[in-house]
């Protein structure tokens, strides 16, 4: 059993942690984070939700979305810092998250230099390039840019 000298209130985790109140109690809302309650209702956090919550800021500048997140933390111990099995379990979707998110701005990166930066979104260069719009039947947004590839005309030349 957690002794109360090892929860921490809202307030403190907020300053251990770097961030605001609202986020923590959003995240408890998500499930990401838990807490206990007082009598009076005021939360209390163990104090290894220190560690999730730097979890989840990591996540975060990784690209990470809060439900990929709370997947990982999903597969760890809520109590306790995770094992190396468990963390390599982690460590190998992030790993292939990355790697992607990599490959996605890489490519992002390739397009960009076709770009003039009119803020057309659809079209492939300029309407010179994409008279119809043929970029719009594949979705909203700059669907090139998003990885659709322009369709080959006889004119593109």
């Amino acid at each position: 059993m957690t002794s109360t000298s090892d929860l921490l209130t809202i307030g403190e985790l907020a300053t251990r942690s770097g961030l605001a109140t609202s986020a923590l109690r959003y995240y408890e809302e998500l499930g990401l984070i838990h807490s206990r309650r007082t009598a009076g209702r005021q939360r209390r956090f163990a104090r290894s939700t220190l560690r999730r919550v730097a979890f989840i800021r990591a996540a975060q500048q990784v690209g990470l979305s809060l439900d990929e997140t709370r997947a990982a933390l999903d597969r760890l111990p809520a109590d306790r810092a995770p094992n190396a099995t468990q963390w390599n379990a982690v460590a190998r979707t992030w790993s292939h998250r990355i790697d992607q998110q990599i490959a996605d701005l890489e490519r992002l990166k390739r397009k960009l230099t076709g770009c003039i930066g009119c803020g057309c979104l659809s079209l492939r260069k300029c309407t010179l390039y994409n008279p119809t719009d043929t970029a719009a039947a594949l979705g909203p947004g700059a669907r090139y840019l998003l990885g659709d590839e322009p369709q080959s005309t006889d004119d593109s030349t």
